[in-house]
């Protein structure tokens, strides 16, 4: 069994992670698609990392919940997996996806990495700056996600065309997204173009939804377990 399962903020939602969509998603009245810009790092990098530890913590006080567990168990149950998230939080990998099953696509919160040469380093090794500076460098440091505005890594996008290369995908699930980036589209229909089953959880309709095989309009907790019992069964 090949599988191919898509994530989005909606996942995370239901551990407590606010999206970006909506009031609730808002910091200090500030709109977060509007900190998330290298545009605002350049002009208020301090506002932007206050924002960063803010939800780094708030990621680290969340548990995975039972769309993360579910989702955990189909990776080890089918022959060949890949998860694809949108997501820049540790709950996949902490419900037990190994990394050479899954891939963020937008980066890794606890990340830290120069805004100027390749230096990195995870977040526990920053040395309590209020805006950390590059070793190598000493430019600014910054989070290690992608902004928007910004080109998604291409080593992340060969990783995804490899994937649909080898082979047919026997089933593809796409969980809590909105579906508003296109390339999210054209991986799904990508994957189910010879007729695997394509299958969307989501409370509400997305661009994807029309070209679904089967909608399940519920969260992705409650919809999930249910989904991979029924997978692992067949």
């Amino acid at each position: 069994m090949r599988i191919l399962v898509i994530t989005g903020a909606g996942v995370s939602a239901e551990s407590g992670i606010p999206t970006f969509r909506g009031k609730d998603g808002y910091w200090r009245n500030f709109d977060p698609a509007k900190l998330a810009t290298p545009e605002a790092f350049a002009r208020d990098p301090k506002l932007v990392w206050e924002w960063y530890r803010e939800r780094r913590q708030r990621i680290r006080n969340a548990q995975p919940n039972a769309a993360h567990t579910a989702i955990a168990k189909l990776a080890q149950h089918a022959d060949e997996f890949l998860l694809v998230t949108q997501n820049v939080d540790d709950l996949h990998a902490r419900a037990g996806v190994s990394p050479e099953k899954m891939l963020q696509i937008h980066g890794d919160i606890f990340v830290t990495r120069c805004s100027r040469c390749d230096f990195t380093v995870l977040e526990c090794d920053e040395e309590g700056q209020e805006i950390p500076r590059c070793a190598n460098c000493a430019a600014l440091m910054r989070p290690g996600v992608v902004w928007f505005g910004e080109q998604l890594p291409w080593n992340k996008l060969q990783r995804v065309e490899n994937f649909l290369d080898r082979g047919d995908c026997d089933f593809v699930i796409v969980a809590g997204t909105t579906a508003t980036f296109g390339y999210i589209i054209d991986w799904a229909l990508q994957a189910s173009r010879d007729g695997a089953e394509l299958i969307e959880v989501n409370p509400e309709e997305t661009p994807l939804s029309q070209f679904a095989t089967q909608l399940v309009r519920e969260p992705a907790a409650v919809a999930m377990p249910r989904l991979v019992s029924e997978l692992a069964l067949g």
